[in-house]
């Protein structure tokens, strides 16, 4: 594939030094302190510096997520998603996975351009492979962004680790935060027979208040519905995420429905 390295470097900045970082070589981004990261021929750079002891999704996880994803099961997520960002020219999607709900919010908007950004390397390949709009980034989200200050409009967090500090800084003036997190009972009959990790209660509302020095909640919408499992489904439900690297996770519950349950929260940045 053709890299567009002015894109790429256009979102981001050293992780040394936090200067912007600009092209320098046909795969190479560079900054004016002579720092130098190479870029993957498959379009994204990884700015993990000193690198982190927390693990990203494995491979067998991401074939999980896009089986369930891109099977529609969570389509209905995925529209609040684009609703909440749609007009953003520019999305970054911290956490993005296989990038499906960036292009989700990428979707209403011709012109707009995604940086789908994530701990697994696997993860932002397919994200990147997934759209020509998408460029990738691998960092940890617990750490200092190695994206500029005030580029995005619109900052997206679904189902993972937020730094709300730092998407603070790295959207514009008025920019938005959606945030999805499930509802207690999401998922619900596979949890109650142990397939998967409970919820805490009032995910959202800890959300909004830890949020509220930074950013004003400006609408929080449920999406709840019913969904058929299959034994695939069920199957990559229990393995797409955190639950995958428990026991519980290699034999799912033979139940024939669960609740999708979650809550959508749109912030702007004060």
């Amino acid at each position: 594939m053709t890299v567009d390295l002015p894109r790429l470097a256009s979102w981001l900045r050293c992780p040394v030094c936090t200067a912007d970082l600009e092209p320098v070589d046909r795969l190479t981004l560079g900054c004016a302190q002579a720092h130098r990261h190479d870029v993957n021929k498959r379009g994204f750079v990884s700015l993990l510096g000193g690198g982190t002891k927390l693990l990203g999704d494995t491979p067998e996880m991401l074939d999980a997520r896009e089986l369930v994803l891109e099977g529609g099961a969570f389509s209905p997520i995925a529209d609040a998603v684009s609703t909440a960002a749609r007009g953003s020219a520019r999305v970054l999607d911290a956490g993005a996975g296989t990038g499906y709900y960036l292009r989700a919010a990428l979707a209403e908007t011709p012109d707009a351009r995604g940086l789908a950004m994530d701990l697994a390397p696997q993860a932002v390949a397919r994200a990147v492979r997934a759209s020509l709009r998408v460029d990738g980034l691998v960092a940890d989200t617990w750490r200092p962004l190695p994206v500029r200050s005030g580029v995005a409009d619109t900052v997206l967090d679904v189902f993972a680790p937020r730094n709300l500090p730092e998407f603070h800084r790295v959207l514009r003036p008025g920019g938005s935060l959606v945030v999805v997190v499930p509802r207690p009972d999401h998922l619900g009959s596979l949890r109650a027979a142990g397939t998967m990790l409970d919820i805490p209660s009032d995910k959202a509302d800890d959300v909004a208040a830890a949020a509220e020095p930074l950013y004003a909640l400006q609408a929080r919408e449920t999406v709840e519905y019913d969904l058929a499992l299959t034994d695939a489904l069920r199957a990559a439900l229990a393995g797409m995420g955190p639950s995958a690297r428990h026991a519980a996770a290699a034999a799912p519950a033979h139940v024939d429905t669960t609740r999708v349950s979650v809550d959508v929260l749109r912030l702007t940045r004060r």
